[in-house]
């Protein structure tokens, strides 16, 4: 038995002895970094998820820079998310010069709406401001409804960027996310509370070769070993050549090695996770709250426990987290709005821009979910619960 009073986070890593052991291996070994770990790590996962090509670099944020850059968004240009994310999904928009806008939530799933999408395409396509890039977020591992943005993608003419930062191993319509079958490029992260981890980390999937090779380039200073654009006359074994202003995103093989040893133990993660998340569904049935919906046709890979109070009052919502909180469950809100950061109100967002993301952000609390968390555990966090309501 645990002890009653040892904080529970809301996510965490596991790391076993075979992870360790992969780990000191590099250490032992000649390359550090630009060596043979993370190319074996980008086509262990690409294959895993059915995807031609991985590019793995330093974090999911940097994967959203270049995928995005890839795509050409640019100055002028339009990126739209959802705005129940991290700020990373709307920021690599910024870092390219480009508008961000967003896309109000369903209210079943939290994910992008799909209905609200299609009105605001409608209207943005009167107005000449349609987006060059769309950024669905696969919220708590959950897929959005791919097959009918992919539908408007085409019908609108913008690319899709799949934000599947929680959603490695998780299924959409019986296919792994991450095979770009409805989209450019997905991003998936790997940092230590997601489902597989690299420490810091993240990987960009896609099946276009041009893309894929554009996004190597920009995590490596934009240079390629490839001496053809100009005719030189002394280019020796030595040259390289700087093709684009690109950046230092790569992924060291230390976190390659741990990467790769931590994905062959994804599906297990996953029915891990999903076997908790259905022990919240019946220890949580008798109180008047729900989590967060996954819909029929979506294996949510779980990242994330969100559930939301049947009655939402900010004071109860207020209470009852600082509650669990003094518990010692280390619960936490996924997410405040994006719009209303203080740096996208200086952009011209505020409150009522996108209602059902600010109805959904204060009534909704994330339970600890994560490998090795016990039944009585779980048990512990209803209790509280119970009590409270």
């Amino acid at each position: 038995m645990h002890h009653p009073d040892h904080f529970l986070p809301y996510g965490r890593q596991t790391i076993t002895e075979d992870d360790i052991t992969t780990v000191v291996e590099v250490l032992r070994s000649p390359f550090l970094t630009q060596g043979p770990a993370v190319p074996a790590f980008e086509k262990a996962l690409a294959t895993k998820v059915g995807a031609v090509h991985g590019v793995a670099v330093n974090s999911a944020t940097s994967a959203l820079h270049i995928a995005c850059l890839a795509l050409g968004l640019g100055p002028g240009d339009r990126l739209w998310t959802s705005p129940i994310t991290f700020v990373a999904s709307a920021n690599c928009g910024r870092y390219c010069g480009a508008d961000i806008d967003f896309v109000d939530i369903d209210p079943e799933t939290g994910l992008m709406s799909v209905k609200a999408l299609a009105a605001k395409l409608e209207l943005a396509e009167r107005e000449s401001i349609l987006p060059k890039v769309v950024v669905p977020v696969h919220l708590c591992g959950t897929s959005c409804e791919m097959a009918s943005i992919a539908a408007l993608a085409d019908r609108y003419g913008f690319h899709v960027l799949e934000d599947a930062s929680h959603a490695i191993g998780g299924r959409y319509q019986g296919e792994p996310v991450g095979s770009c079958s409805y989209s450019a490029i997905t991003v998936f992260s790997f940092h230590p509370v997601k489902i597989i981890t690299t420490g810091e980390g993240g990987l960009a999937t896609t099946n276009n070769r041009h893309l894929a090779q554009r996004m190597a380039e920009l995590r490596s200073h934009g240079i390629t070993k490839d001496v053809h654009r100009f005719e030189r006359k002394a280019a020796g074994p030595w040259s390289y050549e700087q093709q684009h202003l690109g950046f230092n995103y790569r992924m060291t093989d230390l976190q390659g090695a741990l990467g790769l040893s931590q994905l062959q133990r994804l599906d297990e993660i996953i029915a891990e996770r999903n076997r908790q998340w259905q022990i919240y569904r019946e220890l949580l049935s008798m109180l008047p709250l729900q989590l967060l919906a996954v819909p029929e046709d979506v294996m949510s890979s779980l990242h994330l426990a969100v559930i939301r109070f049947a009655d939402p009052r900010p004071e109860q919502h207020r209470r009852v987290f600082d509650e669990l909180r003094a518990a010692g469950i280390g619960v936490q809100v996924h997410y405040t709005p994006v719009h209303l950061q203080p740096y996208y109100r200086t952009l011209g967002f505020s409150e009522g821009d996108f209602p059902e993301a600010e109805f959904y952000a204060s009534n909704a609390i994330s339970l600890p979910i994560f490998p090795g968390l016990q039944e009585d555990e779980q048990g512990r966090v209803v209790n509280i619960l119970t009590k409270h309501l």
